[in-house]
This record gives C-alpha cells, sequence and structure tokens, in this order.
C-alpha cells in the first residue's frame, strides 16, 4: 500500500513539473506580473503583458509540438522548450525595452543520433551577438568508436525575431544550418586521419 501512494505522489509531481505550461513572471519590467503559457489547441506560445492590457501575443503555428513542450522562468525573460526522445530544442526570449515587444536572442538544441550515437552533440546561438557554438560527434565505422569533432565556434546571423514572427520554419532553418556545420566540420575531422 505504501509503495502505491508513493508512486501515485511520484506521478503526480512529475505531472505538475512536466505539465506545467505557465508562466508567471514580469516580463516587461513594470512591476506587474505577466503570463506566458503554451496553448495546446492552437499550438502556440502565447505572452500577455501589462503593458499592452494583457491582449494576448501569440507566435505562429507549432505543428511539431510535443507533449514534452513548455515555457519555463529564464533570468531575463522565458525559454521555449520542445523535447522529444532522442532530440530538442530551446528559444530564449526577453522583453526588448526599445521596440517593447518580445524578442528571440538565443536557441539550442541537441540530438542523441541514431544508436551508435552518430550526429550527437548540442549546439547554441546567440541572436544577439550571431555567436554560435556547436559540439558534435560522429562515429567512425572503421574504429568503432564516437569521435568528437573540435567544438565548431563561428558567427550565424540572424533578423530580429520578435515572438510573433516566431514559428517552426525558424528552428527547421537553424537545425538546417546547423546540419550543414556539422557535416562541413566531420569532414574536415575525417580528413586529417
Amino acid at each position: 500500500m505504501k509503495k502505491s501512494v508513493v508512486t501515485l505522489i511520484l506521478l503526480l509531481i512529475q505531472l505538475v513539473v512536466f505539465g506545467q505550461n505557465k508562466l508567471l513572471k514580469d516580463v516587461d519590467h513594470d512591476g506587474i506580473i505577466d503570463t506566458v503559457y503554451v496553448d495546446s489547441t492552437k499550438y502556440t506560445i502565447v505572452c500577455k503583458l501589462s503593458t499592452k492590457n494583457y491582449n494576448p501575443i501569440s507566435s505562429k503555428p507549432i505543428e511539431i509540438l510535443n507533449l514534452m513542450s513548455g515555457v519555463v522562468e529564464t533570468k531575463n525573460g522565458f525559454e521555449f522548450f520542445n523535447d522529444w526522445m532522442r532530440a530538442g530544442y530551446k528559444n530564449q526570449f526577453r522583453y526588448n525595452t526599445k521596440t517593447k515587444k518580445i524578442q528571440l536572442i538565443g536557441m539550442s538544441r541537441y540530438e542523441f543520433g541514431n544508436a551508435a550515437n552518430d550526429g550527437s552533440g548540442e549546439s547554441s546561438a546567440n541572436l544577439l551577438t550571431a555567436d554560435y557554438i556547436g559540439n558534435w560527434n560522429y562515429y567512425d565505422m572503421d574504429k568503432g568508436e564516437l569521435i568528437k569533432i573540435p567544438t565548431i565556434k563561428t558567427k550565424m546571423k540572424f533578423n530580429l525575431i520578435n515572438l510573433e514572427d516566431f514559428g517552426e520554419e525558424i528552428y527547421f532553418g537553424y537545425a538546417k544550418s546547423c546540419t550543414e556545420l556539422f557535416h562541413k566540420h566531420k569532414k574536415i575531422k575525417m580528413n586529417r586521419k
């Protein structure tokens, strides 16, 4: 009986933690609490700011929205995450005091790769500085081992992206550029052998 109660409590805690799709925080820095959440019926990220009379500001639909997605607080704003079994991504947003809009300022992604972890790793892009950092691995069939590619540091420029401009095409564009860098640096690493 005790085991069942403990199991039930752990499941409820997990539901509360992972099902947390609403964030209450002063996002626009006016001293009044704002609301950010994932609308799972419209597949959008919604932000209701006190400075905008709590009128909803929504992202474009995110059709690839997973059950393991939501928003969490960051120091300067919030982060939207979308995780699958072997991959996922995060997008950081903060209020831009000049434009009075919610701006995308950072993106990151990770992959575990295939069963041999080929293509595993992680990357991040700072949209304010255009700095990209990637740490990726590939599986060497001849050696039968996972090889780390030297850290990729380069510039990756993006136009200004506000919450209402954000959609899955932003993530797919970032993932495509990231994959191209992976293959380029994998080839360089393999040719140095």
